[in-house]
Formats: C-alpha cells, structure tokens, sequence
C-alpha cells in the first residue's frame, strides 16, 4: 500500500502551523502584555526572554505557507485570493513589531516610549488579523470553476471579529505563562496575577466559539454530532474544563512549567476542534484534500525537501531554547 502523501502534507501543514502558534504566539502575548507592565525594566526583560529565539519562531508561518503552495496549490490560491487584505494586515504587524523590537534597545530615552507602543501595536494587529483569518476560514469561501468567487472585504463577519479577539486572549496566556517560567520577583508575581483572569477568559471565548461555530454552520454541526465524530470530540469540552481548573489550581502553588504546558494543551485541544470541524475538507465548505491536492509526483518530490528540513528546523530550535534556558534577570540578555 502506497503512502497517501495528500494526508501527509495535510499533516505536514497541521504540524507547521501548530509550531507556529506555540512558537510565535508566546511572543506576541508578550507584546500584548506590554500595556499592563509600565515599569522600563520589567518590559525590557520581557523582550530579552525572547530576544535570543524570535526570529527563528517565525520559520514555522513560512514553512506552513510553503507546503501549502507546494502541496495544494488550488487551496493556496483560494485562500489567499478571499484573505489578503487581513493576511498583509498580519504580515505588517509582525514587520513593524519586528522593527519597534531592535529600535526600542537603540532608542534614547525620550523615544523609548514610542517604540514600546509600536512593538505592543504591531503585536495585537498581527495576532488580531491571525484571529480573523481564523474565523473567516471556518466561515468557509465561495469558489467558482476553481476560484475564489467572494468579495474583497467578505472576511468582516461579526464571527471572524470575535475570532480575532479570542486569539488575543489566548496568545496574552501563552506570554503570562512564558515569563512564569522565565522571570522572577515583582514582574513573576505580576504575571502569576494576571493569568488568572486571562484563562478564564480564554475559557469563556473557548464556550462562546464551540456554541456558535454549530449554529453558524450546520455542516460543521453535523460532523460534530454524527457518528463517530461525537465520540471522538466528546472529551475536548470536558478536558477544556478540567486543564482550566488545573490552571487555576496551579497558579495557587508558586508554578513555573506547568502553567505553560496548560496553556499549550488549551491551545492543542482548540486545535483539534478545528480539524475534526474541517476534516476532510482543506478550504471550507466542500473542496477535499484530494481535489486541491499537487499532483502526486510533484508531493512525492517536496516530500523528500520537507523530510529533510523539518528535523533540522527541530534540531536547531531546541538547541536555541536549551542554550538560552534558565530566568532572565534585570540588566541580562538582549543589547
């Protein structure tokens, strides 16, 4: 029996996506929490907790654009054709908080300010346009003969709106959590005191997503509720419930991983919703991953491109994070 690269891909892609919001969303939780931490010095440990790993956090968004030009270029050209608007909108985002991250240790002190906005401001758009796209592709997209057949502005839906906020919500956890683990004294106890609320309010957009993607959309319902999706997404709501209720119990007891590990199964358990919401479906409503999928020798010979590099990408990020591991301290790290 032969390997069903579709699949393969779609798992490549799947995996390439979720490394991205585990890598780069802690970061940009960062930036969004930058508005509820006035002190210079706590901000610019903040920043040097993740000055060292950033830029590679983002190789993962090129990897997953990539192998999906590579290996279904049909769904390539939809998507992007029905979200440009909010994926430039993203792409800026991330290009000025990028530029506001190395001129904030460079400016002088009359200016310092103003990049520390533009770094919090270029973090919440490009993760708020993240969360819109979310929402505008679960809303799905009209295609004619092969392509996109909407408008240009169709992703503005009350939906993909909210969808953009709860990604706020969840990526300023992602931050709390991170500088649990890599922070200590007054800016630790600040961040153990402001993932409280932030879960539970990740918790409250987790249950008002999971409420009305159903209503919304009645062929995601009907995968949801048929059988044996059911019983396969059954336990995500009660597991929801139960790694929120260990967070909250966990932040009681001086934390340092933990937190962080919660919050990634919250994130993972969201994710899996998403593809059970989809599967098998690649671009909303009705076009498979066979229908959008590459010819099979042009997957077979990406594949082999992709086997080798994504060990790599592994490789060299976990060495990042090793040499780089331990609590930055006031007055370390970045210059």
């Amino acid at each position: 029996m032969g390997i069903d690269l579709p699949v393969v891909w779609a798992v490549i892609i799947a995996f390439g996506l979720m490394m991205y919001v585990v890598m780069d969303g802690f970061d940009l939780g960062i930036g969004i929490l930058f508005p509820f931490v006035r002190d210079r010095e706590q901000r610019d440990v903040m920043v040097n907790t993740v000055a060292p790993v950033w830029d590679g956090n983002e190789t993962w968004l090129v990897l997953g654009g990539a192998a999906l030009m590579a290996a279904f270029p049909l769904a390539y050209s939809i998507i992007l054709s029905a979200l440009y608007l909010p994926l430039v909108l993203m792409l800026l985002g991330l290009i000025w908080r990028g530029v506001a991250f190395e001129f904030r240790f460079k400016a002088d002190p009359h200016h310092r300010a103003f990049w520390d906005r533009a770094f919090a401001g270029g973090s919440y758009v490009a993760t708020f346009f993240q969360g819109v796209s979310l929402g505008a592709f679960l809303n799905g997209f009209p295609v004619e003969d092969g392509a996109y057949a909407g408008g240009a502005l169709d992703w503005i839906t009350p939906f993909s709106l909210f969808t953009g906020l709860g990604l706020v919500v969840a990526y300023a956890l992602l931050g709390c959590t991170w500088l649990i683990i890599k922070t200590e004294g007054p800016l630790y106890q600040r961040m153990v005191a402001l993932a409280r609320p932030v879960t539970l309010a990740l918790l409250a957009v987790i249950g008002v997503v999971s409420l009305w993607t159903p209503f919304a959309h009645p062929d995601i319902a009907e995968r949801w509720f048929s059988f044996p999706n059911i019983v396969l997404f059954s336990p995500v709501p009660v597991l929801v419930l139960a790694s929120g209720w260990a967070m909250l119990r966990v932040l009681d007891a001086n934390p340092h991983v933990a937190p962080f590990v919660l919050a990634l199964f919250l994130l993972f358990l969201g994710y899996s919703g998403l593809g059970i919401s989809l599967w098998p479906n690649i671009v909303p409503p009705d076009i498979s991953l066979r229908e959008a999928a590459a010819p099979l020798q042009s997957m077979g010979f990406a594949l082999v491109g992709a086997l080798f590099i994504i060990p790599v990408i592994l490789a060299y990020t976990a060495w990042s994070y090793y040499v780089f591991r331990g609590k930055v301290k006031p007055g370390e790290g970045y210059h």
